[in-house]
């Protein structure tokens, strides 16, 4: 598929991209890999669905399905650090006004990130969805339940989400190869 997208697996690389973006397009990314959200939901946050919560809540676009997720102290941290009124977009576009930034332009931003890190070539094609991909892998390879994070990502069978968050066969074998009982 030409618009697949691969999640970042490598904790190293996850830290060149960090490294590779600044301010908001920085917080966009720790926001994208700690939470879990469709690029479409985290663009639409505001700084009051944030600011002194411990969680939030919101219907996702795609489902129609109401969400909470509790805020990492990560995300509450880089939060922390933003100026704004409440009613301010976390992702404000440069062009003026109250409005986001674009899909399109959150596509350029972790895409160009990815040629800067020099990850892009070594995972393949680089996108807003490789966020919330590489949110599931890493749950993953932390030891949570797949069933658990099919939960967290609304998927309808664990198969689909080994699928979704990229364990390849190699993965699989490794597994096979590592135990010693």
């Amino acid at each position: 598929m030409a618009n697949e997208v691969n999640p970042i697996k490598d904790l190293k690389d996850i830290r060149k991209m960090k490294a590779a973006l600044a301010g908001r397009d920085r917080l966009m990314f720790v926001m994208g890999v700690s939470l879990g959200l469709r690029i479409g939901d985290l663009l639409t946050l505001k700084l009051g669905d944030l600011r002194g919560k411990e969680e939030i809540k919101l219907r996702e676009q795609k489902t129609g399905k109401p969400r909470r997720i509790k805020l990492s102290k990560t995300v509450k941290n880089e939060v922390a650090k933003l100026d704004g009124r409440n009613n301010e977009y976390i992702f404000l576009s440069r062009q003026g006004g109250n409005k986001a930034i674009s899909r399109v332009q959150a596509y350029r931003i972790l895409n160009a990130a990815a040629e800067r890190a020099g990850i892009a070539g070594k995972i393949g094609a680089v996108g807003t969805h490789t966020l919330r991909k590489t949110f599931g892998y890493q749950l993953y390879t932390q030891g949570h339940d797949i069933t658990r994070i099919m939960a967290i990502l609304n998927h309808s069978t664990p198969a689909m989400t080994l699928k979704y968050i990229g364990i390849t066969r190699d993965e699989i074998d490794a597994a096979y190869d590592a135990i010693e009982v």
